[in-house]
């Protein structure tokens, strides 16, 4: 059985020196493949190869260095397996996908937000404004779209984006001014 444990750490141990070396080509070139293959999230590469690993890694020191028997030293590295693979799928897999979510933005996504203006923007100049948007907050260039002052504090909407600069309008506060 030792040549079992053997034969599982020597492939992880491979399996991780290839991916250092040759990740990158090997993933461009089964793109998707594990995907379709492997739909549950527990199941990724990673996952399944540091499980055969660890089996065979607890394998080879519970033979070599325990009296165990034969049985108790497979569910024991079954159970390191699974326990190591669970640790690994919830402290890194789990939460590099999330990671992979941009918080990137195109500036013309801004047209129509409101944002409030940090710095006063002067009715032929620049200000600032503060957007909040899907990944937090941005301030931005801004100008008044009508040529009138706003002071700093007040609600305004995005109406036009142009050379990277916002033209924005005060916020109607309540009908009336809409009027």
């Amino acid at each position: 059985m030792l040549e079992v444990y053997w034969g599982a750490l020597s492939f992880g141990v491979i399996f991780a020196i290839i991916t250092i070396f040759f990740g990158d080509i090997i993933g461009s070139m089964f793109d998707g493949i594990f995907d379709s293959l492997f739909p549950e999230p527990w199941s990724e590469p990673v996952i399944l190869v540091g499980g055969v690993t660890s089996f065979g890694g607890t394998g080879v020191i519970l033979e070599s260095y325990t009296d165990y028997h034969a049985n108790i030293i497979v569910i024991l590295s079954l159970f390191a397996a699974v326990s190591l693979s669970g640790v690994a799928y919830f402290v890194y897999v789990r939460p590099m996908k999330g990671a992979e979510n941009s918080a990137a933005f195109f500036i013309k996504e801004l047209i129509g937000k409101q944002g409030e203006v940090i710095i006063p923007i002067p009715a032929a100049g620049y200000g600032e404004v503060l957007i909040k948007t899907v990944g937090g907050n941005t301030s931005q260039i801004a100008a008044c779209n009508e040529s009138l002052d706003i002071p700093a504090g007040a609600q305004v909407v995005v109406r036009v984006v142009r050379d990277g600069v916002l033209y924005v309008s005060r916020k109607a506060e309540n009908v009336e001014e809409l009027v």
